[in-house]
């Protein structure tokens, strides 16, 4: 690579960089925000949050990489234009293709980054965090030792305990289970204890009383015990299998589905073919859109009124493409042998590049054969 070649890459790295720290640091506040309120309302500690907001950072760093990469090229060629940088160069018979080098090597190592993020650090990030929430959905421990306060661990159960003591003994317990249709128990106890057993957790009760309220007839009938076993093996997922999410399988994976592995999963092959071939046309299109934003501005020329018309036509450029995505996503799930068209959003982007960057050489051919 030229002295030229470096300048202009390393320029648009390090506004990649930045761009992308301000970005993924927006998207990222947004998301940590909604875990925060979800996490410690189910009682765990700030330690469970950090870890789940770490394990989002893949594949939020993978969503804002493309506009990151946009935004950096339309800085630096409207920087070179607006100091006459770009006219310099044209001037001294660099060709538009030659100017344009450094954009496609910045888009290929785009897309090698592109390409790491979405076939090995999101999915293996995604499969760990629904592996934690899952864990955590679980963990009782979080939802009942909470004291002074009424929780509700699952719909149709309440919860308060006035104390928890060092040992983990609760004290004046109250718990309301409204989960029955037509049928209210309410059971108060002076200490209460969560034990673990091979047919699951159960909450044990010492003096307390059973008030059992049929809603239908208006009937209470109470019951004093010196000692009761409450199951809550109905908050857990009753040992359910979880349900794989597409997003968590390898690439190698999904691009060789058949109906069995499908039918095995519970995921429905096309959706399968179009994860797949996705992560591959997303690592493809991000090579494609800072050529369509550098070739945009050099269409332009010095102008004390800036480039913005030409912003405009980059920026017009590549936003109806998350329109094309959608489209051969829709298509590629309704039929899992148009998975093609998953490489609709690429094929365009590199299609519009093309035409763009001969629209610059064209200009660039004439700027060069005005007479001095």
């Amino acid at each position: 690579m030229g002295q030229f070649d470096r300048y202009i890459l390393r320029q648009l790295v390090m506004l990649f960089g930045f761009f992308s720290l301000v970005l993924v640091s927006v998207y990222w506040v947004n998301q940590a925000a909604r875990l925060f309120d979800t996490l410690i309302a189910d009682g765990q500690n700030i330690s469970v949050f950090l870890e789940f907001s770490a394990l989002t950072l893949p594949w939020i760093v993978q969503l804002i990489l493309p506009v990151s990469a946009f935004v950096a090229t339309l800085y630096i060629f409207n920087r070179l234009i607006s100091d006459s940088e770009l006219v310099v160069l044209q001037t001294a018979g660099l060709s538009a293709l030659r100017l344009l080098r450094p954009v496609f090597v910045f888009g290929c190592l785009m897309a090698i980054l592109v390409a790491l993020l979405s076939n090995f650090l999101a999915p293996t990030a995604r499969a760990q965090f629904v592996q934690r929430q899952a864990e955590v959905r679980d963990d009782l421990t979080g939802r009942f030792l909470r004291a002074g306060e009424f929780i509700h661990p699952a719909a149709g159960l309440t919860v308060y305990i006035r104390e928890i003591s060092e040992l983990g003994e609760f004290r004046d317990l109250f718990l309301q289970d409204t989960s029955t249709p037509g049928v209210e128990v309410t059971y108060t106890a002076t200490d209460a204890l969560l034990v673990r057993s091979d047919s699951g957790p159960r909450l044990v009760m010492f003096d307390g009383v059973a008030q059992t309220l049929d809603l239908d007839t208006g009937r209470l009938a109470t019951i004093s015990f010196n000692d009761f076993t409450y199951s809550v093996a109905s908050l857990m997922n009753d040992g359910a299998l979880r349900r794989v999410n597409v997003r968590e399988l390898p690439t190698a994976v999904l691009l060789t589905a058949d109906e069995r592995l499908a039918t095995l999963l519970n995921i429905p092959l096309a959706h399968m073919l179009f994860e797949g071939h996705d992560r591959l046309a997303q690592s493809l299109f991000v090579i494609f859109v800072p050529l369509i934003g550098a070739a945009s501005l050099m269409l332009g020329s010095f102008s004390r009124f800036g480039v913005w018309k030409q912003i405009m036509i980059a920026v017009a450029l590549v936003l109806p493409m998350q329109m094309v995505r959608n489209a051969g996503e829709s298509i590629v799930r309704s039929d899992a042998d148009a998975w093609p068209m998953a490489y609709a959003q690429p094929a365009l982007a590199a299609c519009i590049a093309a035409a763009m960057v001969v629209l610059a050489m064209r200009r660039s051919t004439r700027w060069r054969s005005i007479p001095a």
